[in-house]
């Protein structure tokens, strides 16, 4: 979850806690208590939207620390979702193997 906040943030940092509940799929409070401990934890900074008329609207800006998490979640994610690829596929040879009566490069 903390992945997908910075992400969107990074991507758009006037995203609303209500749009960003939405696209993460969490309620509006978690979303708020969220992003105070990314603010408590230096990963963004708040800032007002300057474009918008509404001046209690916040950007949300990733720091120099929030962007250095995401690229180390990035990667951590990245190594998972290879090891699930790489298990999944042995698992197809295994069953394709098994479908077409041939043994397969581990036995």
């Amino acid at each position: 979850m903390r992945f997908r906040m910075l992400k969107l943030l990074d991507d758009s940092p006037e995203m609303s806690q209500r749009d960003l509940a939405r696209a993460v799929g969490i309620s509006l409070g978690s979303v708020n208590f969220q992003l105070k401990a990314l603010v408590d934890k230096g990963m963004i900074k708040l800032g007002n939207f300057s474009a918008n008329p509404d001046k209690r609207r916040y950007a949300y800006i990733l720091t120099p620390r929030g962007i250095a998490a995401k690229a180390a979640l990035t990667r951590r994610f990245l190594a998972r979702k290879r090891a699930e690829y790489e298990a999944l596929r042995a698992e197809i040879e295994a069953l394709q193997s098994e479908i077409d009566g041939k043994p397969t490069a581990s036995e």
